[in-house]
């Protein structure tokens, strides 16, 4: 029988032979994607934004927000999301965006009376 031993370094990236898991090489970390960082804290509760992160993919991102944002057990689901996929308003158009909800009235409570009979709403 034939063993061959191979020697890897904290960093050094396995051949597809070996089973590691395909990441992007060294040198490509510079380019590799921003990921957002989504942890819920408990269950029942919302997941909250906690950090953001570069990873090679969706798989590395997790175990990297594993690593860095839940080391005292914190959490208990972890989204990540890819940064370039997050669509969000821009704060000086905020009027614009919100501007048509001002004029339906009915979508506020005071424009509904209550009956007397309602005591606690």
């Amino acid at each position: 029988m034939k063993f061959s031993i191979r020697k890897f370094y904290y960093g050094d990236i396995p051949d597809e032979k070996s089973g590691g898991t395909d990441y992007r090489a060294k040198e490509d970390a510079a380019t590799w994607p921003l990921w957002e960082v989504f942890i819920r804290s408990k269950q029942g509760l919302d997941h909250k934004h906690v950090g953001s992160l570069h990873a090679a993919d969706a798989k590395m991102a997790i175990e990297n927000a594993r690593d860095v944002y839940t080391r005292r057990m914190e959490g208990v689901s972890i989204w990540v999301v890819e940064s370039k996929y997050i669509t969000a308003t821009n704060p000086e158009e905020a009027g614009e965006l919100y501007e048509p909800a001002v004029d339906k009235i009915y979508r506020h409570p005071m424009f509904y009376k209550l009956p007397d009979e309602v005591n606690h709403m």
